[in-house]
């Protein structure tokens, strides 16, 4: 989901959601290593019955790691997949069914962000190597030194996309890994494994979703399955609470902010690129037995219990004397439609509502509201009442004045308290040098006036850097929070005039399309293939006037695209590699119909971001007739085997020859040409897969299932308090009452059992970590500057001393 700060949002506000993963680890006797038997109870106190992979959250940090080495090749990139699976089952311990699901291809709502993504991978990629050759020459000219640049194939992480080679050899990777875990490991025997690799249409995600909707709706499934589905995306969390399944929890690595990264350039810690001097390296250890190596730590994992959001929900979102019966279901479904307006992978954010601004709380004030009057909810099983929706968007519209105001009001207060740019006390601005204000009295003489015009245009130009600093942040021209900003806004985005009736109705008529495919798609599935938003940028919640008759419904019986041909909608020409020879030249060639796709360079607009990265990509949109166009004179230039890989599969299940099924289906399919045998001794039985089939206009109920028991409840009258400023730990296990062991302070002082990460006043990381083991920084330890890491991100200062320079420290007990 686009809302980087959502999960931050929400634990934050929710806090009790989230618990700690207790995980068990495998014994190391007489050189032979023991697994862990998963056939035991989970030590999490819970038993999970379903565990979901959303894969592409696996495969891409064990290919490409942040935080620690990068695989040699691709078969250390394999080996680092399997090992992370068999992790999150040793956490989790599903006991019928593990469904892992690889992103195939996308609709074209999604492949627009996709594009998006590639493109700026493969730039900033490029201004890497630039920016790296250039720092290395004014180093080196400096006379500083730099290790020998290493020659090395650069991984592009692009071939992680429906249709290459990469992915072909990943799904075959893992039919012999699940064969082998079946075969060998005592608690995958009676586990039921389905894969939906590569060649399946449709996001991993959203291929889950599909599969629990499907068996929702069977007579014989259990109301009380619990599930666990992983993945570190936002939308998992609403995609949970669509299933109305009350069972549901979802696992995804710990969010630890700061980690420290080596220099691109010289590989030492402590700095970054552009601030690299060439310093010869320092002696990592006493003997240097730390050369070379990253400081790296085991990823821990959490889990999110949604039943737990439910009832915070559940108290925020009840209300009383409504017009209509009030239903809780429902409730929650409205509140997640809600979410989509602060920004989703389909549609881009409304200007006036941001998460970081608390947009969703205001959002649920004006709800309640504003509910009273719309006569009903705002949705029903997916499908949006467009009536309703636009009483909540002119409520919204009636602040957005206030909203810009505020928020540059915000931002400069922001700057004020943490720049130097305004002092926090004293006038805004102060004249320096040889116009500085002397103090009465002064007896010395002022200094002489020297260059004054040059003197006069450094202050205006100080004067006016806060004002800059704004409009980058909104926007030079826009400028949102002055009258007028309408006008401007749709100048400057659209270069149209705001009176242009037609062209902003326009943009309001695909917003709201949007809206209702986006909550089709998480209700009822992918409603349309070849739907998407065609703007760059979101209209006023403002603008949002008389849309019940925009939307009708979708175009019917809609395809994917085929593998390659959404490499062709999303691949820069850098990446263009993975495509066959004459694809490839459709990208490059000046005669190419298409060139015009694949731009060399773009602009990113920051559209009110601070950061590169969160900004808008402007480029052009794919036309798919032009596109297909264009391939049909290059279909036939295919070998077998790009065939193969164009072509759409399904998913595969998976039995042990210990699973009560196992005989039944290899009878019933004995003599089927599609029954997949994964190793010769018949222990492990694949065959092809399909979901349950319902007839077109069947309509998924989002409802709580009959005889469906609520969990336990949780929350106790202290977590509804607000205004605790206490440091929040998530607690250990799904038990509340759980016991934890503690070192006390000499404990962890005489034992040393410390990992420090630090930051100091010119000091690298390496010469903190000396400074803690001499203990040249304080008497002990309980002098120090206690900075612990907050769940939420934040740093919170607990003790400190005047003598010490820490800045940021945190200590992990091990």
């Amino acid at each position: 989901m686009g809302v980087p700060a959502f999960f931050r949002w929400l634990s934050r506000k929710y806090a009790s959601i989230i618990v700690h993963c207790v995980e068990e680890k495998g014994k190391e006797c007489n050189g032979v290593r023991i697994p862990v038997d998963t056939t035991k109870p989970n030590p999490n106190e819970v038993e999970f019955d379903n565990l979901y992979l959303d894969m592409n959250g696996i495969i891409h940090p064990c290919t490409h790691p942040e935080d620690k080495p990068a695989p040699k090749n691709e078969d250390e990139m394999m080996v680092a997949i399997f090992e992370y699976i068999d992790r999150l089952f040793n956490i989790v311990r599903p006991r019928r069914v593990l469904y892992m699901a690889i992103d195939g291809v996308a609709p074209r709502a999604k492949m627009n962000q996709q594009r998006s993504r590639r493109f700026r991978a493969s730039k900033e990629g490029v201004e890497l190597t630039e920016e790296k050759a250039r720092i290395r020459e004014e180093v080196i000219q400096r006379g500083g030194y730099l290790p020998p640049e290493e020659i090395k194939e650069r991984f592009d992480s692009n071939c992680i996309t429906p249709g290459t080679e990469f992915m072909d050899n990943l799904a075959q990777c893992l039919r012999y890994y699940v064969a082998d875990r079946l075969s060998n490991d005592p608690g995958w025997k009676n586990v039921t494994v389905l894969l939906s690799d590569a060649s399946v249409p449709g996001e991993g995600e959203h291929k889950i979703m599909d599969y629990i909707r499907r068996q929702r709706a069977q007579p014989n499934h259990d109301p009380n399955t619990h599930h666990c589905l992983c993945g570190a995306d936002a939308d998992l969390i609403m995609l949970g609470l669509a299933t109305h399944e009350p069972n549901f929890t979802i696992i995804r690595e710990e969010f630890k902010p700061n980690k420290p990264r080596p220099c691109a350039l010289c590989g030492q810690m402590g700095h970054e690129i552009k601030d690299c001097q060439g310093a010869a390296r320092e002696k990592q250890g006493e003997h240097d037995e730390f050369a070379d190596t990253m400081p790296v730590s085991e990823q821990e994992f959490i889990f999110i219990r949604l039943c737990v959001l439910r009832e915070y929900l559940a108290r925020e979102l009840t209300m009383a004397s409504l017009p209509f019966p009030f239903d809780f279901e429902r409730s929650v479904d409205d509140w997640v439609f809600m979410c989509f307006f602060v920004g989703n992978d389909f549609l881009p954010h409304l200007p006036s509502l941001e998460i970081r601004e608390g947009a969703i709380d205001r959002l649920v004030n004006i709800y309640k509201d504003v509910v009273h009057k719309t006569g009903g909810y705002l949705t029903e099983n997916g499908y949006v009442n467009l009536e309703r929706v636009e009483l909540i968007m002119q409520a919204v519209g009636v602040a957005e004045d206030n909203i810009f105001k505020k928020r540059k009001e915000d931002d400069v207060s922001f700057l004020q308290l943490h720049t130097g740019i305004i002092k926090q006390r004293g006038p805004a601005y102060m004249t320096t040098g040889q116009f500085a204000p002397q103090a009465l009295g002064r007896r010395d003489r002022p200094e002489a006036v020297q260059n004054a015009r040059h003197q006069a245009y450094d202050m205006r130009m100080q004067h006016n850097k806060v004002r800059q600093v704004v409009y980058i942040r909104h926007g030079v021209t826009v400028q949102l929070w002055e009258d007028g900003w309408k006008q401007r806004y749709y100048k400057t985005k659209f270069d149209v005039d705001v009176e242009d009736e037609d062209f902003r109705k326009k943009v309001v008529k695909s917003y709201v399309e949007g809206l209702c495919w986006v909550l089709r798609y998480y209700y009822q599935g992918c409603a349309s293939w070849k739907w998407y938003f065609p703007f760059h940028y979101a209209p006023f919640a403002s603008d949002f006037k008389d849309i019940k008759g925009m939307f009708t419904d979708f175009e019917k019986d809609t395809k994917p695209f085929k593998p390659l041909e959404q490499l062709m909608g999303v691949f820069p020409a850098a990446s263009g590699n993975f495509l066959p020879p004459t694809w490839r030249s459709l990208m490059s060639s000046p005669d190419s119909p298409i060139i015009d796709f694949y731009p060399d360079d773009f602009a990113i607009d920051l559209n009110g971001k601070k950061y590169a990265w969160q900004g808008v990509a402007l480029l052009p949109f794919v036309d798919e007739r032009r596109l297909r166009a264009a391939l049909a004179d290059v279909y036939s230039d295919l070998t077998p085997e790009e065939v193969r890989r164009n072509s759409l599969g399904s998913d595969v299940m998976f039995l042990g020859k210990s699973h009560p099924l196992f005989d039944f289906i290899h009878e019933l399919y004995r003599t089927e040409s599609h029954e997949v045998t994964i190793n010769s001794n018949q222990t492990v039985l694949g065959n092809s897969f399909k979901d349950p089939h319902f007839a077109d206009g069947f309509v998924f109920k989002a409802v709580l299932l009959s005889g469906a028991k609520m969990p336990n409840k949780v929350l106790k009258p202290g977590d509804w308090e607000k205004g605790n400023r206490e440091p929040w730990r998530p607690q250990l296990g799904f038990n509340q009452h759980r016991q934890q062991a503690h070192l006390d302070q000499s404990g962890f002082l005489v034992n040393s059992v410390i990992q420090a990460v630090m930051y100091l006043d010119g000091a690298t990381q390496a010469g903190a970590q000396r400074m803690v083991s001499r203990k040249t920084w304080g008497k002990n330890l309980q002098e120090a500057s206690f900075v612990h890491l907050g769940y939420d991100g934040d740093f919170c200062l607990e003790t400190a001393t005047e003598e010490t320079q820490v800045l940021q420290l945190s200590f992990v007990y091990i």
